[in-house]
C-alpha cells in the first residue's frame, strides 16, 4: 500500500493552477459588481440575511466559510511533520518570517498608510476597522494555496507538506494571541470572546472535520482520496465567491461613494507581500537552502490564508465593516501578485544558486 504522505506529496506536485484560481481576481471583480448591484436592488433581502446570527456568527456565512475551508484543510498531512527535522534551517526561516516578522510588518505598514499617508482620504470612523482587517491578513499565512505556488515554482513537495502542516499547527495556538496583541498596540478594542470563538469555529473545528474526512477517504485508498478532493475542491471557490457577493452587497454604498478605498487598501497589502517574499528568499539563500526548498518557503509567507481572515473579520466586525473590506482586497490582489512572485523565483534560480552560502 502507498504511504499516505507520499500520496499527498504527489498531489502537491501534480496539476498546475486551475482556471478558477488563475483568474480569481477577475471573479472577485465580477463579485464586487454583482454584490453591489444586488445590494442596491434587494436591500431588504440582504438586511434579512445579515440578521441571521447566533452568538454573533452569521449562519449563512458560517456555512460558506466551512465549505470554503474544509476542502483545503483536507490536503494537510500532519503525518508529514516528521519531515521537519530534515529541513530544519528552512523550516526555522519559514516560522520566523511567518510569525515573528509578517504580522508586525503588516501592522506597521497599516499604521503608516492607513493612519497617516491615506488617512485624509479614508472615512475617519473606519480607520480602526481597516487596520484590524490588515492585521488579520498579516496574522494568517497561507495554507492550501501554497500547494499551488509550490508546484508552479517547482518546489519540493514533501517540504511543502511538512511546512504547511507545522504552520497550521502553530496557527491554532498563535493566531488569536498575535491578533489580540496587535489590535491592542493599535489601540483597537480586543473582543477576546469573539476572537477565541472565531479560532475555534474557523480553525479548530474545520481542521478536525477535514482531518477526519481525510483519514476516511485515505482508508479507501489513494485513488478514492484523490477523487474525493477532485469532487469537493470546486466548492472552495464557489463558497468564496458567494461570500464575496454577500460582503459587497453590504459594502456597496461605501465603495460606490469612494472606489479609491480599494486601491488605498491594496498598497500596504502589496508592499507586505513583496517585502516578506524578499526576506524569506534572501534568508534561505543566505542559509544555503536549495532552490526547490526556498521557493515554497518564500511563498507560504508572501501569501495569506485570506479565507480565514475574511471569516474572522466578519465575525469580529460585521459584513459592512472596513475590516471585512480590507481582507477582501487581500483576495483581490492575491493571485496576480503570487504569480508574479513565482515568475521571479523561477527566473532567478541561477542567481540564487550562485550566491548560496
Amino acid at each position: 500500500m502507498n504511504n499516505p504522505c507520499e500520496v499527498a506529496a504527489k498531489q502537491v506536485s501534480g496539476s498546475p493552477i486551475g482556471v478558477f484560481e488563475r483568474y480569481l481576481s477577475i471573479w472577485v471583480v465580477l463579485c464586487i459588481i454583482a454584490g453591489i448591484a444586488l445590494g442596491q436592488w434587494f436591500p431588504a433581502l440582504f438586511q434579512w440575511i445579515g440578521r441571521m446570527e447566533v452568538a454573533q456568527v452569521n449562519l449563512p456565512v458560517g456555512v460558506l466559510i466551512w465549505v470554503m475551508i474544509i476542502p483545503m484543510l483536507m490536503k494537510i498531512d500532519f503525518g508529514a511533520l516528521h519531515e521537519v527535522k530534515k529541513q530544519g534551517r528552512s523550516i526555522g526561516i519559514t516560522l520566523f518570517v511567518n510569525w515573528a516578522i509578517k504580522p508586525f510588518t503588516m501592522a506597521a505598514l497599516g499604521w503608516l498608510f492607513i493612519r497617516h499617508i491615506f488617512a485624509p482620504w479614508l472615512p475617519a470612523e473606519q480607520l480602526d476597522s481597516y487596520m484590524a482587517g490588515l492585521i488579520l491578513l498579516g496574522a494568517a499565512p497561507c495554507t492550501a494555496m501554497v500547494f499551488v505556488w509550490s508546484n508552479l515554482c517547482r518546489g519540493n513537495a514533501n517540504f511543502t507538506l511538512s511546512q504547511v502542516a507545522l504552520n497550521d499547527l502553530v496557527m491554532v495556538f498563535a493566531f488569536a494571541p498575535i491578533v489580540a496583541f496587535l489590535l491592542g498596540v493599535s489601540s483597537i478594542p480586543v473582543p477576546w470572546g469573539t476572537l477565541l470563538l472565531s479560532v475555534v469555529m474557523y480553525i479548530v473545528i474545520p481542521l478536525a472535520i477535514a482531518q477526519t474526512l481525510r483519514a476516511h477517504f485515505l482508508r479507501q485508498g489513494p485513488e478514492a482520496f484523490r477523487k474525493a478532493l477532485d469532487r469537493i475542491g470546486p466548492f472552495t471557490i464557489v463558497a468564496l465567491l458567494a461570500t464575496l457577493v454577500l460582503l459587497f452587497a453590504f459594502q456597496g454604498k461605501a465603495i460606490a461613494a469612494q472606489p479609491l478605498i480599494i486601491v488605498m487598501l491594496a498598497v500596504p497589502i502589496l508592499l507586505q507581500g513583496l517585502f516578506i517574499a524578499a526576506i524569506g528568499y534572501g534568508l534561505n539563500r543566505k542559509a544555503g537552502v536549495t532552490h526547490d526548498i526556498a521557493g515554497p518557503s518564500t511563498m507560504i509567507g508572501a501569501s495569506n490564508f485570506f479565507e480565514l481572515a475574511v471569516a474572522v473579520a466578519i465575525v469580529l466586525y460585521g459584513f459592512d465593516s472596513g475590516a471585512a473590506l480590507a481582507t477582501v482586497v487581500g483576495v483581490l490582489i492575491e493571485v496576480p501578485v503570487m504569480l508574479w512572485l513565482v515568475r521571479i523565483v523561477n527566473t532567478t534560480k541561477t542567481w540564487y544558486e550562485k550566491g548560496m552560502a
